[in-house]
């Protein structure tokens, strides 16, 4: 929303120079006010379109302006029902000019002039969103960044709404900061710019200087009337809510999605409020590589003006920065399944790629809460979609709040497998999440699912994030680049429900899934942040580097509930490697076993998982050569039995070439990393040690 559109700065410079390619629009210099040209206080006086078309909104008496500090539909229904008239007024307006406008739409269509009147129609549509105000240009922004969701024309025109709206008078704005900071703007700052460098939906922001410690600030200033003319229409969105719901039996309270996203549009409207949701994301997220979070100033701003840092940059969409992007699904991922605490509004005019080469956040009015149980619940269901598990699936929807306690979980089922089978067959790093949100709708409204208010906020998160990222590489799938960290995440969380999940999720009747640790491992060895690893895919092929990953994973404190999976694996299948060797050694002595194997079913499993195991910690992927040469493989991706024993052998053991990667790679760990492996032969041979002692007793009294 914050878009500060820049050149390199005037003389004196106020900002070190660089060498990135400048926006496409110009700073306005930064002057004292008394320097304020004729022409400048002309063009204060200009009324904007907003206020020009809808400012009869604005006429409420004091104390019912104060009444509306806080979202309340019974106050906001209390105060208009005293004012019949411009209720039905706005009725009338709203209605006539997005009437009129489509009834252009459908005569274009009809005399065949759509495609030659698309351009011509896109903009006519800003202009009417912005006459009609706040309200309505925010569900435009909340599309705005959908590339692959509306035309290129309106694309291109509804992006405008993001940061280049009409700014309301100057006169007016320098008014309110000096009323509410409750001394003169000369007073206040050295230097000031004379008209705003920016100016959104809610509020326009100037670029000053501040006297008393001569650092550059934006200051935003809120636009007058605006939370009169948003709470009339939300309260005429919210009743054509509640009409359209009952005209088609929508299974969602579509009211309830209205008073979420409007409760987070009045947090947006209280400026101090944003300040401490700066101060807070600032906590939570400023320390992460390569992101940058303005200092508010918190104890200068109030409810309508809002000081912070000035921040230098280009708009995250006008520069095609694949390490950006990845920077920014890292601190999405952060924001919504670390802390809970997320930007709910990232369109393009809040993320800005700085001139040193770092992403930055503004705008910290509309912020989300996600809780923990919540945060665990999305977790799970990533890891059951791509793992294709669509009965937990089903019982994850309970959890999250879409399907109620009641529903038919079988028959949900398959309709969730027929919905994401084709997707996910594309595997993880191809499923688009806006493609899944469209595939469920036909699904959700036949299964009466329901959209919780939070759902609904985290959604447009996502689904904005990836429209950003489309801008840049049309391939792009959030999903996809996010997974590798929840796959992290699930490996390294000490949550007990997490945990458990990453138990059920190796186990599957008691037998161990390698397939689904190597895939959980290979997807969080995708999860970085060096730009170098970004833009250097080669190093993806780098045996010796995803060695050195695993193993200092492994032997990290956060890898030690995998470790102890690890361990407990090899433990079973060097016991089995031990009873294959002892049988192969006696196999032809006249004393040696009959022709019934001392193996168990378990053993060649076990044997065949050490195999594999082995090859994952050397670095080698098992080639489909490897696995054909063992007949047989099951539906669970391990190996079938086979009754010749002897030819088992060979797969529980690792060449020594193969092994030289994995000894090269110990040397360069960590000193704490190699005091941690020389620690886990101890633990490895007290496993197996118990594990031999219980088989020799089981084989010596059953």
């Amino acid at each position: 929303m914050l878009l500060l559109l820049l050149l390199p700065p005037p003389s004196p410079p106020l900002f070190p120079s660089t060498n990135f390619t400048p926006p496409r629009y110009s700073r306005l210099s930064i002057r004292p006010r008394r320097l304020l040209t004729s022409s400048a206080s002309a063009a204060s006086n200009e009324v904007d379109a907003f206020t020009k078309y809808s400012g009869y909104l604005f006429d409420l008496n004091s104390s019912e302006a104060e009444s509306l500090t806080e979202y309340n539909i019974s106050k906001i229904g209390a105060i208009y029902q005293n004012k019949p008239f411009i209720l039905l007024r706005r009725l009338f307006q709203t209605a006539t000019t997005l009437g009129i406008w489509f009834a252009l739409r459908y005569y274009d269509r009809l005399t065949d002039r759509a495609d030659f009147m698309f351009q011509v129609r896109a903009a006519e549509l800003r202009k009417i969103l912005v006459q009609l105000g706040p309200a309505y240009i925010k569900i435009a922004q909340a599309i705005s960044s959908r590339a692959d969701l509306i035309p290129p024309s309106y694309l291109d025109e509804l992006s405008l709404l993001q940061d280049r709206i009409a700014p309301f008078s100057t006169e007016v704005a320098f008014d309110t900061i000096e009323q509410e900071l409750g001394l003169p703007i000369d007073v206040l700052f050295s230097e000031i710019s004379p008209e705003p460098v920016a100016a959104a939906s809610l509020g326009q922001v100037y670029q000053a200087r501040l006297r008393s410690s001569g650092e550059v600030v934006a200051i935003k200033v809120q636009r007058p009337g605006v939370r009169a003319a948003i709470s009339l229409d939300i309260l005429i969105l919210r009743y054509l809510a509640g009409v359209i719901r009952r005209a088609g039996k929508f299974n969602t309270d579509l009211q309830s999605v209205i008073d979420e996203w409007a409760s987070s549009l009045f947090r947006e409207m209280d400026y101090k409020r944003e300040a401490n949701n700066g101060v807070k994301f600032r906590q939570l997220y400023g320390s992460i590589k390569d992101v940058v979070v303005p200092e508010m100033y918190v104890e200068q701003t109030t409810n309508k003006v809002l000081i912070m840092q000035w921040i230098e940059g280009q708009k995250l969409s006008e520069v095609k920065d694949l390490y950006m992007i990845e920077v920014g699904v890292y601190c999405s991922f952060n924001q919504l399944l670390e802390f809970g605490f997320y930007h709910a509004d990232p369109h393009p005019g809040n993320l800005f790629r700085t001139y040193d080469g770092k992403l930055a956040y503004l705008d910290f009015g509309m912020m989300g809460e996600f809780k923990q149980e919540l945060r665990d619940g999305f977790i799970e269901a990533c890891l059951h979609l791509v793992n294709r598990d669509y009965d937990a699936l089903a019982e994850d929807f309970v959890t999250l709040g879409l399907l109620p306690p009641t529903a038919d979980k079988d028959t949900v089922t398959e309709a969730l497998t027929g919905v994401f089978r084709n997707a996910v067959s594309k595997g993880i790093r191809n499923i688009s999440f806006g493609d899944l949100l469209g595939n469920l709708g036909t699904t959700m409204y036949k299964f009466k699912f329901r959209i919780p208010s939070y759902f609904s906020l985290v959604i447009r998160s996502l689904a904005v994030l990836e429209g950003i990222a489309i801008s840049v590489n049309p391939n792009y799938k959030v999903l996809g680049s996010t997974y590798p960290w929840i796959a992290r995440k699930v490996l390294t969380d000490s949550s007990p429900k997490l945990k458990s999940s990453l138990q059920d999720l190796l186990y599957e009747d008691g037998v161990f899934r390698i397939d689904r640790l190597e895939s959980l491992l290979t997807e969080s060895l995708r999860a970085r942040t060096e730009r170098a690893l970004v833009t250097k895919q080669v190093e993806d092929n780098d045996s010796k580097m995803a060695i050195k990953q695993i193993l200092s994973f492994a032997l990290n404190e956060k890898g030690s509930f995998v470790r102890e999976i690890l361990l407990q694996e090899l433990a079973k299948g060097l016991d089995a490697l031990g009873v294959a060797t002892l049988n192969s050694m006696t196999a032809n002595l006249p004393f040696g076993p009959s022709s019934v194997s001392s193996m168990t079913d378990e053993d060649i499993t076990n044997l065949r998982t050490l195999r594999r195991l082995m090859l994952l910690l050397s670095g080698l992927q098992q080639t489909e050569t490897s696995v054909k040469e063992v007949k047989g493989v099951n539906s669970n991706g391990n190996l079938k039995p086979s009754s010749n024993e002897l030819s088992l052998l060979p797969y529980g053991m690792v060449s020594g070439q193969e092994m030289l990667p994995l000894l090269s790679a110990i040397a360069e760990l960590p000193q704490d990393s190699q005091q941690q492996l020389l620690r886990l032969p101890a633990d490895l041979a007290g496993k197996l040690v118990s594990r031999v002692a219980a088989r020799t007793i089981r084989r010596a009294f059953l």
